[in-house]
């Protein structure tokens, strides 16, 4: 006796048909044609089943500010960070609850059930740590949220950054980050790495560091990170962000750089959206992608995760917490078109991800939590290209989210009169 069954399932691994037995909130069967009976029944008629998504690396406090104080109407980074300079002072922890909750209902309708979210503890009020982790009770029954402290301005650069960042995690936010490249120089950034990683060795947290978001092929404190890493013994628990320095780098010296990334198990984190748009601002022509080099990541054998970021916030005016946009994003700017290349894409989303974020018990394998989403899709390849409907989201067996299938009425000559935008529309070969 299952609480649920979901029939006839395109596995998002490739393989199709397959029955999945849910038991208090557990996956206790996959097969073909189970015959045991069930509370509740979901046919998915051939479509794809997935691990819920997951996004490692976002901003939570800023969601959904986009205008407040005013646009970003350079579109730059800097102007971004100086806008929420101006924010941050006069925000209050209403607000930002509030803006919080908005987006984890508008994620968990996507199917997003994981997320990482970096939060701001520049102002020495840390009331963006105080909401953010209010948010994070919240929302614990549907969404998994974790919390990184981050010292925006710097962690020598911001007054009492240093001090303001250890309050944060005495409070209870239980990942270390930093932003190297935005110290007043480089010998800062690269002492505030070695302090924030002795940080959370002395602590036995993870770390998850912006590091060298720029288009300085001189910005080298991925670097310093890995060096670190192996010296605390930290391998396997640290995440690189952005990493669109490496995007301009000497061939040559990423050779060593991707070795030695590899040795410290370092996970990388670019986001596909946010580098595509605010990278190469200072190239006229021809100009920088920015996006860090996936590809050669990844054969590298290092944990490559994509993350969303931002969304309608003073950086990125975009943005639908949709996983399956950042990895159709990563699919053109990495040039990784193939359809293998576009599983490994969907592996940056999900499996990846979860491997970045530290979950247990992720996946859909017998045992793992049954953490789903049932995507109007045939397979992987397919739900990246379609972003197709979340027909349903399930947290822990129980259905969380669900949508009617999405049909296109069409009414050319010598077509179907409806479209099954999952179904009829099948990939081609590739």
């Amino acid at each position: 006796m299952f609480d649920m069954i979901i029939r006839n399932a395109n596995l998002s691994s490739g393989e199709t048909g397959f029955d999945i037995g849910i038991t208090k909130g557990k996956i206790t069967a996959i097969e073909k044609n189970l015959t045991s009976e069930c509370g509740q029944e979901i046919d998915a008629t051939g479509r794809l089943v997935s691990p819920a998504f997951c996004d490692p690396h976002f901003h939570m406090d800023a969601t959904l500010s986009l205008g407040k104080p005013r646009m970003n109407m350079s579109g730059t980074l800097l102007e971004g960070i100086t806008l929420w300079g101006e924010l941050r002072p006069i925000v209050t922890k209403e607000e930002l609850v509030e803006r919080a909750l908005r987006y984890c209902d508008l994620a968990v309708s996507q199917g997003l059930l994981f997320i990482r979210s970096h939060v701001d503890t520049s102002d020495p009020r840390l009331v963006t740590a105080e909401a953010m982790l209010e948010v994070r009770e919240r929302v614990a029954p549907y969404i998994d949220l974790q919390l990184v402290a981050f010292p925006q301005d710097g962690y020598y650069r911001a007054p009492d950054g240093a001090k303001a960042l250890e309050k944060a995690l005495d409070m209870g936010i239980e990942i270390v980050g930093g932003i190297p490249h935005f110290e007043r120089t480089m010998e800062d950034g690269r002492r505030s790495v070695e302090a924030l990683c002795r940080i959370a060795a002395d602590r036995g947290l993870m770390v998850d560091m912006h590091c060298d978001e720029t288009d300085d092929p001189m910005s080298r404190h991925i670097e310093t990170l890995t060096a670190e890493t192996v010296r605390h013994g930290l391998q396997g628990r640290v995440s690189g962000s952005h990493l669109t320095s490496m995007h301009s780098m000497d061939n040559y010296y990423v050779s060593k750089l991707i070795a030695l990334m590899a040795e410290a198990e370092i996970n990388a984190i670019p986001n596909p959206l946010i580098n595509i748009m605010l990278q190469g601002r200072h190239d006229t022509f021809p100009k920088r992608r920015g996006l860090t080099r996936v590809r050669e990541l990844i054969e590298a054998g290092i944990n490559v995760s994509f993350g969303q970021d931002c969304t309608m916030d003073p950086w990125y005016s975009m943005g639908s917490a949709d996983m399956l946009e950042v990895a159709h994003m990563g699919v053109h700017v990495s040039q990784m078109g193939g359809v293998d290349e576009k599983k490994k894409l969907f592996d940056a989303i999900t499996i990846n991800s979860a491997k970045t974020m530290g979950l247990e018990n992720y996946g859909l394998t017998f045992g793992s939590n049954a953490d789903l989403v049932v995507l109007q899709a045939a397979d992987v390849v397919e739900a990246i290209r379609l972003k197709p409907t979340r027909l349903y989201v399930l947290k822990a067996g129980e259905i969380v989210s669900s949508s009617p299938a999405r049909i296109a009425t069409l009414t050319l000559p010598d077509r179907p009169a409806s479209i099954d935008m999952g179904r009829d529309y099948m990939p081609c070969a590739e």
